[in-house]
């Protein structure tokens, strides 16, 4: 059994992909957090498509923001390019992360400009 970090990520995110499936009325939303950004991601795993997404290289302000700050812009930028491309309900992946700091932020900021999940 590994105890390296990435190997425990990968395990979990194995899990999670196993359950979690997007389609095309209701993408998968996935986060990639990385040190110096964290970015997201509405993909429709039956045509294996990207629909819409947003990063915080992609949005200067966001860029400039702190951790948390930069997780919430890009949260709302993803949520309101859902709903312009006419998606509003959607599956999350936190993509093997734990749910709090960034990724939660994240997730409680496209909540909050529209998208269900």
């Amino acid at each position: 059994m590994a105890f390296d970090k990435t190997a425990r990520r990968a395990r979990i995110k194995t899990s999670i992909r196993n359950s979690v499936r997007g389609t095309a009325v209701r993408p998968r939303l996935t986060v990639f957090r990385s040190n110096a950004g964290i970015y997201a991601q509405l993909i429709d795993d039956e045509q294996g498509v990207t629909l819409v997404s947003a990063g915080s290289l992609k949005d200067k302000k966001a860029h400039a923001a702190p951790g948390v700050e930069q997780a919430k812009i890009v949260g709302r930028s993803v949520a309101e390019k859902a709903k312009a491309a006419g998606i509003e309900k959607v599956v999350f992946d936190r993509n093997g992360y734990l749910y709090h700091g960034r990724v939660k932020a994240l997730a409680d900021a496209a909540r909050e400009a529209g998208l269900n999940f």
